[in-house]
């Protein structure tokens, strides 16, 4: 964990539709608040980066602040953005978050900032790098079980490829919380597969080279006993700004 003197800051992306509380039902950018926690219980101070107009310059300013970043998970992703058309069982777009979180993942990964995917963040990192998706699992393997429906999650294990950061921060194998009915097809440009489940489904990637970059079709946040990804991140997102803070003061001394 990073100590309080290092505490970087990790943004985190969040939802934008409708939303209920109380007497107010209202479009709302929101996120459940286990992430927060999984961020906030590692050493990192969690920002929540709501989807909105984007271009170059917004995303310099808002990653000028940030340390590490968390793609979380939400809706199906555009199939339009990997080259299909929608199959009938996938979400109705969000154009405005995934525009947004494409934004922040090419321009995190321009400056090697630390990037978790969470489930949908990993399909985003995976697109964005020019792969592909299955838009839908159970014709892929033959069952629902990745993706039980009503909130219910499912438990998978899943084995990690030897050698990986991935393998390096959690073990050879780990009981993942599964919610998807999408999966990684294709590869992005520059990822390899780093987690695997017993049906043959890609459950991680993450970057080549030294940069962190790892994203899990999982979802840690629900497992907050178990903080070694949101640990991985957080710690990546220290040594990060240590060396930011170390070439600002070379260059402004």
């Amino acid at each position: 964990m990073a100590s309080s003197a290092s505490r970087p800051a990790v943004g985190l992306t969040t939802y934008l539709q409708q939303a209920q509380t109380g007497v107010w039902d209202v479009r709302a950018a929101f996120l459940p608040a286990v992430y927060v926690e999984g961020v906030t219980s590692a050493g990192g101070i969690a920002m929540l980066l709501p989807p909105q107009p984007v271009d170059d310059d917004v995303v310099d300013r808002v990653l000028d602040g940030l340390d590490g970043l968390v793609i979380t998970g939400g809706r199906d992703v555009d199939p339009a953005r990997y080259g299909q058309a929608p199959h009938s069982s996938t979400d109705e777009p969000a154009l405005d978050r995934d525009a947004w979180e494409f934004a922040l993942v090419r321009g995190a990964l321009a400056r090697d900032l630390p990037v978790l995917g969470i489930c949908r963040g990993a399909q985003v990192l995976n697109v964005a790098l020019g792969g592909t998706l299955h838009q839908h699992l159970p014709e892929v393997v033959g069952h629902y079980q990745h993706q039980l429906g009503n909130a219910v999650f499912s438990t998978s294990k899943i084995q990690t490829v030897p050698g990986t950061r991935l393998a390096a921060l959690i073990g050879t194998t780990t009981d993942a919380q599964c919610y998807h009915h999408q999966a990684i097809a294709e590869l992005g440009r520059g990822l390899m597969a780093s987690a695997w489940d017993p049906d043959g489904v890609i459950e991680a990637v993450e970057k080549h080279g030294d940069a962190f970059g790892v994203a899990v079709q999982w979802h840690p946040e629900e497992r907050l006993d178990d903080l070694r990804l949101f640990a991985g991140v957080v710690e990546a997102a220290a040594e990060y700004a240590s060396k930011k803070h170390s070439t600002l003061e070379r260059n402004n001394p």
